[in-house]
């Protein structure tokens, strides 16, 4: 697993409510989107489901509205509930309504599983396919690839962890986090429901340029601590990437961190 770990340090960044690190991530991206945009008129954001979109919202006020290339964003999700598109579980739904129906990306910028696939249930097919998806991108050069890896990478991801330490569909205990040659992967057997899902696998995930993992409440405050005192028995605490790997907490999950960590 050490081949999948060791690119950059973990950082954090810890703030008095979840409304500073929501402003705070909305700059974040926003500069990262200016960057990317310039150096090669695309943006390539890749998204979770939970908090994390309600904490986009910041993006939603007119000094990003106006300033932002959302015609460059291109928007993929690093784990996806197999379940039907329109349906309350859905991490493509949870993001549709409270963001990117509210921004001008285009539609043929937006990745979604494939929603036959996801009507189904199948998610072994629906892994194949984003999987086929994604290598597709990286032949038009829209996803860049990760040095000589040929790992697509992407310029920003947006992640969550959970209180057990999962990011992604990446669970303790469960095999997928060791999966080393596939880009995604499907489980059916979720601890978390719904129980099928896809998920990018490791690499993929620590490929990114740059990985911005946000985190609030007190219930996370436990899995936080044990991140930051290298428990790598909690998938979250394998998260590294390219260029940056950031972690934006609040005062409560920041609460346990041991000293010095």
């Amino acid at each position: 697993m050490a081949s999948v770990l060791a690119k950059t340090k973990r950082k954090k960044i810890i703030f008095p409510s979840k409304k500073e690190l929501s402003e705070a991530m909305a700059e974040y991206t926003a500069n990262l989107s200016a960057k990317f945009c310039k150096a090669r008129g695309y943006f390539t954001v890749v998204l979770s489901g939970g908090d994390l979109i309600s904490w986009l919202s910041e993006l939603l006020e007119p000094m990003y509205q106006e300033s932002i290339e959302w015609s460059k964003w291109h928007i993929f999700w690093v784990d996806e509930r197999v379940v039907p598109l329109d349906h309350k579980d859905s991490n493509y739904k949870l993001a549709f309504d409270g963001f990117l129906s509210k921004v001008p990306i285009p539609i043929a910028n937006i990745y979604a599983i494939d929603k036959d696939c996801a009507a189904l249930g199948d998610a072994k097919g629906a892994a194949l396919l984003y999987e086929e998806c994604l290598k597709r991108l990286v032949n038009r050069d829209i996803i860049r690839t990760y040095k000589s890896s040929g790992f697509p990478q992407f310029d920003l991801q947006l992640l969550g962890m959970g209180p057990d330490g999962h990011m992604a569909s990446l669970f303790p205990g469960h095999y997928q986090i060791k999966e080393k040659a596939d880009l995604v992967t499907y489980i059916t057997d979720s601890p978390k429901p719904p129980p099928k899902r896809i998920t990018f696998t490791l690499p993929v995930i620590n490929c990114a340029s740059y990985n911005l993992m946000a985190v609030c409440d007190e219930a996370q405050a436990d899995a936080v601590a044990k991140v930051f005192n290298d428990n790598f028995d909690l998938p979250a605490a394998w998260l590294t990437a390219d260029v940056e790997a950031v972690w934006f907490l609040d005062q409560a999950a920041a609460s346990k961190i041991p000293k010095g960590h």
